[in-house]
């Protein structure tokens, strides 16, 4: 769920048990993930031919190219409509130094992060010694936004977050979908919208037999052993990798990438990320064009009917080199609940779009997400090896308000530990705000809201550590903690469906604005989020191009 295409800022400037054995090798791999790549002379390159000129004008702009706005683009081109998509990251079409266009989990370089000076690893700690490094500034691939007492992970380029996400393509329980959308029909979503967005997306099923034998995933065997002697529902997820790849990699005769652990700053070769799936498709019309590293900072009524959009180019540096003023008859927002939000509330607080209505803003959560890992006995080890695809979880969401993917550790080493990323049924909605003495746009979360995410955890995690003598892991996300409560992998909400929009993301008080991202979902989707994001802006862009165009 990415911030793509918009001002990072929102302004006008815009600007112990726990490792019973192998304590050696643990800390060697500590230290091999501090090894940062300098060679920054041979920056990825990105593609610049299809930039758009100043002055130009374009039937519709799609700001980010993420799922939402990548469902749009498609759509409209095949509706005969030129398109134009403008992207604040990277094209990442081009190989590095290394020949790879992306680097490895446990090798962050100058590709990892967007415009950091220091790495920032959802998972930052080994036996409490942090393992974040410096890196140069670079217009990276993953963006850790820190704001509002939370950290929100987003991916930047082309393609959105799902770049750097595990892939998991989940569709919620058809009785949970009410609670996700309750202005939406379901009968169309689960008749029509969701199977339209998994055939797009891609979307299999690990091959049940493979997976119970493969080494790569003996750490999901384990958590399905564990959840099913504490009498869970353990569940195979749906996602987006090439399984047939995967068993090709698992047996050696192709280059390796989710089994040689590639997840967290992209995947080099079998997942099937928007670039190989929505936004080929969309290419393949010659209808769209795509400008990377392009960052809109403002969007306001043009005299002439339409809209004016203000946009910077950027270098890899973040360096501003041109600011450029187009025209387009239509703007979708698709920069990722986060960018869409932001750059929405600002619009409205410096007047640049004052009829915007004061739902603007409201209705954001974190989709629940928690972390935690457990430290195994050694008679279960998790395998050194480890497919970086998640692909099983574990459900208790009706009984105590929590599904549970079970997820990589993919260090090289055996860990003896599980780990798992929480999606729960969190009640807290933040806002988001224009704070003008700071010049920013600013979020209230507090760190404390996520007490209710954990509290749902638990409801299964103690009950596994009960029934089988485990404890948790206290040494992953700083020293003596056991939760990783400061993050979010799925942001969502901001510019809520049906209340800053009308039921098809029209926003209110403009025509010819509309938002299509997860900015639209009030929080939360019970599952991950990207199929829901796809469903719904398919279903939309099918009204208004029906309606509007």
């Amino acid at each position: 769920m990415s911030d793509n295409g918009v001002s990072r800022d929102g302004s006008n400037g815009f600007s112990r048990r726990g490792f019973l054995a192998g304590t050696g090798s643990i800390l060697g791999a500590v230290a091999l993930s501090a090894q940062v790549t300098s060679a920054h002379a041979a920056q990825t390159a990105t593609t610049t031919a299809a930039a758009i000129d100043d002055g130009a004008r374009v039937p519709v702009l799609i700001i980010g190219t993420g799922y939402g706005g990548s469902v749009a683009a498609l759509r409209l081109a095949q509706a005969g409509v030129d398109v134009h998509m403008v992207e604040m990251g990277m094209a990442w079409d081009t190989p590095g130094t290394d020949g790879k266009i992306f680097a490895h989990t446990t090798k962050p370089d100058y590709r990892s992060y967007w415009l950091r000076t220091r790495t920032k690893a959802p998972l930052s700690n080994f036996l409490g010694f942090p393992i974040d490094k410096n890196v140069p500034k670079y217009t990276g691939i993953l963006d850790a936004e820190e704001m509002g007492g939370i950290t929100v992970y987003q991916g930047r380029g082309v393609g959105g977050g799902s770049l750097v996400n595990g892939g998991m393509a989940v569709t919620p329980k058809r009785a949970n979908f009410g609670s996700v959308l309750p202005s939406v029909n379901a009968d169309e979503m689960y008749n029509t919208y969701y199977p339209r967005a998994n055939a797009g997306l891609g979307v299999g099923l690990v091959d049940p037999a493979w997976f119970d034998t493969v080494a790569c995933y003996q750490y999901a065997r384990v958590g399905r052993k564990h959840a099913q002697r504490s009498g869970f529902p353990f569940v195979f997820v749906p996602d987006v990798y090439d399984w047939d790849y995967m068993k090709q990699e698992a047996a050696g005769t192709v280059p390796k990438s989710a089994v040689d652990g590639e997840i967290l700053y992209g995947n080099n070769h079998g997942k099937k990320s928007l670039q190989q799936t929505y936004i080929a498709a969309a290419k393949a019309t010659g209808k769209v064009s795509i400008s990377p590293l392009h960052q809109v900072t403002s969007v306001a009524p043009a005299s002439g009917g339409g809209y004016t959009v203000t946009i910077n180019q950027l270098t890899t540096d973040g360096t501003v080199t041109a600011t450029k003023t187009v025209t387009s008859d239509r703007v979708f927002f698709a920069a990722g609940s986060v960018g869409t939000s932001k750059l929405l509330v600002w619009l409205k607080a410096t007047g640049v779009l004052p009829n915007l209505n004061d739902e603007i803003g409201k209705g954001w959560g974190e989709n629940g997400n928690v972390m935690c890992g457990r430290a195994n006995h050694m008679w279960d080890p998790t395998g050194k090896v480890q497919a970086a695809i998640p692909c099983a979880g574990i459900d208790n969401w009706d009984a105590g308000g929590a599904f549970a993917e079970v997820a990589p550790l993919p260090t090289g080493i055996e860990t003896y530990a599980s780990f798992y990323l929480s999606i729960t049924k969190n009640p807290h909605r933040a806002q988001f705000s224009w704070n003008a003495a700071a010049g920013k746009v600013e979020l209230n979360w507090q760190t404390a809201w996520k007490q209710p995410s954990i509290d749902m955890a638990k409801t299964i995690f103690d009950k596994i550590n009960s029934k089988e003598g485990t404890i948790y892991r206290t040494d992953l996300f700083g020293t003596n903690k056991i939760w990783g409560d400061h993050l979010t992998y799925h942001p969502l909400g901001g510019a809520v469906l049906n209340r800053a929009t009308d039921n098809y993301g029209r926003l209110h008080g403009y025509t010819g604005l509309y938002v299509i991202d997860g900015a639209l979902i009030p929080g939360n989707t019970t599952v991950n989020p990207f199929v829901t994001i796809t469903a719904l802006a398919e279903r939309n862009i099918e009204k208004i191009i029906a309606t509007d165009l």
